[in-house]
């Protein structure tokens, strides 16, 4: 990951916002360059992934026109080849080629790009500052109004906190131009479904997922994989392993005392013939990394919270321990395919809007946590299933198809790959367990503990009042989060739009705790 960062103001003090712009650093330790430009400040601290040299820093600029960007560039060396007739290109950097695509074809440009990104590019002929962020929100930009009405841009809230008195994730699939967003993409929506049989509906998915993992082995640092033992990781390594003809690195965490997922893990790497570490934790790791999990994330919601921390305690060791600077993960395909409670979907229209609103919604919870526990450990984080062709295509597919009529979850997935042989029977067709859960049922139980000792019921009632405004806590745990949180994010609450729960409406899923272990389809999935 990089990080960037963009006030278009000079109200303050250059040593202020250069410390503003500093706390991010270890998003991008390879390199940093801190500009004061006549309208304001562009910063850009890089993570080099593509174009290892010092010709790929940031900002790129031609003439009066400057771009930063925190992203990747799905095939762009085509277009790089094609650009370099016309401009001087001089990096082997991706996004060196943003300012041509700009020239050609303006704002229009973000529709074009297959990518991941969050850029904020200066355009000094017509003295316009525009920021974009993708459509699904995987890289991340936020944005507020300084007090003279000018705007902020940053890779995390924590650059802003002190400039803006209300920070906001900028909306996914949105550009900023001229003071108004407006939207270019919203892959959670689609205008009609494909209606095509189950056979070829998991012949696309297949191509497509190989797509998506193959167009994300491209670059120039090492690359990794984190390994659950649960069905989107280990896919996602089997595909790569295969494509890579060589044994790829895995990383799986788990508690010391119950981890679930160690043992999947380990016969997938077996069966893949990965070179595979286990990073094991315990209830005093977990406990100590609470608050800097809350720290880094930016957020009170708790099932962030829980499947951070052994994210990113895993994620620490590799920065530590392993020269690896790009972590390849399964997130989104949940979003896509659905959860446990999504079991409980009363018709395939309810299904349907449930995944439209957790794609739209995605970039404040399993995405911000996947960003956050991995670049603060100055690592790069690739999301196969949250590539956009097959987002799109997932969407578009007939939510009749993806309910669960099988009793088994996201079994078009598993059927486009059951003859691939890619992965052991035992793994394709095992049940869905949640991350925070499969790294041990105790460490839940272990957080839940903690907040038992922090808040007497007494002491829980007085502590709630204080948050009837918004998005009230309605347990010890879910206090104990937001009061972490308001101690580094003050007042920036709403940077989150809701608890990550099952929807409580539906039959079955009025519960209390995010977990699926409360919903009585659990099953088979905590063994």
């Amino acid at each position: 990951m990089c990080s960037i960062f963009t006030i278009q103001s000079k109200m303050f003090p250059k040593d202020v916002v250069r410390e503003c712009f500093e706390r991010t650093a270890s998003r991008g330790p390879d390199m940093s360059r801190f500009l004061e430009l006549p309208w304001g400040y562009m910063g850009f601290h890089r993570l080099a992934i593509m174009g290892l040299n010092e010709n790929g820093m940031q900002p790129f600029h031609m003439g009066k026109d400057y771009v930063i960007c925190n992203g990747e560039l799905y095939g762009f060396r085509p277009l790089r080849e094609r650009y370099m007739e016309t401009y001087d290109l001089i990096s082997e950097s991706d996004c060196e080629i943003l300012l041509p695509l700009y020239y050609e074809y303006g704002v229009e440009m973000f529709k074009t790009l297959d990518a991941e990104f969050a850029l904020i590019l200066y355009d000094g002929e017509h003295d316009r500052l525009i920021a974009a962020r993708d459509p699904i929100g995987i890289r991340p930009l936020y944005y507020g109004v300084l007090p003279d009405g000018k705007m902020a841009f940053a890779s995390e809230p924590k650059n802003l906190m002190g400039l803006c008195e209300t920070i906001l994730p900028f909306p996914p699939g949105h550009y900023w131009v001229d003071g108004h967003f407006v939207q270019y993409a919203d892959p959670s929506h689609v205008d009609q479904f494909t209606m095509k049989s189950e056979e070829a509906v998991c012949a696309k998915l297949r191509r497509l997922l190989i797509d998506g993992v193959e167009k994300r082995l491209d670059a120039d640092a090492p690359i990794g994989f984190l390994l659950s033992g649960g069905l989107d990781s280990s896919l996602v390594c089997a595909i790569a392993a295969r494509r890579l003809q060589k044994p790829i690195r895995t990383f799986a965490i788990g508690m010391d005392v119950d981890a679930i997922d160690l043992k999947y893990a380990r016969m997938v790497a077996d069966y893949i013939g990965s070179d595979h570490t286990e990073v094991i934790i315990s209830e005093k790791d977990v406990i100590e990394a609470l608050p800097e999990v809350v720290r880094l994330l930016g957020t009170w919601d708790i099932t962030t919270i829980r499947a951070s921390i052994g994210m990113y305690l895993v994620c620490k060791y590799i920065h530590e321990n392993t020269d690896v600077r790009v972590l390849l993960t399964g997130e989104i395909s949940d979003e896509l395919f659905g959860y446990k409670y999504t079991d409980f979907a009363p018709g395939a229209a309810e299904f349907q809007e449930e995944a439209e609103k957790r794609i739209r919604e995605l970039h404040m919870y399993d995405v911000l946590r996947a960003d956050r526990c991995i670049s603060v450990n100055s690592l790069e984080a690739r999301v196969p299933f949250g590539d956009l062709k097959f987002v799109r295509y997932a969407m578009s597919i007939d939510p009749e198809l993806k309910m669960n009529r099988h009793n088994m979850g996201k079994y078009l997935i598993r059927k486009a790959f059951a003859e691939d042989h890619l992965l052991p029977d035992e793994i394709l067709w095992r049940q869905k367990a949640a991350f925070s859960d499969a790294v041990g049922h105790s460490m839940v139980g272990d957080l839940k503990a903690l907040a038992e000792r922090t808040y007497s019921d007494e002491a829980f009632e007085e502590g709630v009042r204080k948050y009837e405004g918004y998005c009230k806590p309605f347990t010890k745990e879910s206090l104990l989060y937001r009061e972490l949180f308001e101690t580094d994010y003050p007042g920036q609450e709403r940077m989150i739009v809701d608890y990550w729960m099952p929807n409580k409406t539906w039959p079955g899923c009025n519960v209390d705790d995010p977990s699926a272990r409360v919903l009585s389809n659990y099953g088979a999935s905590g063994i």
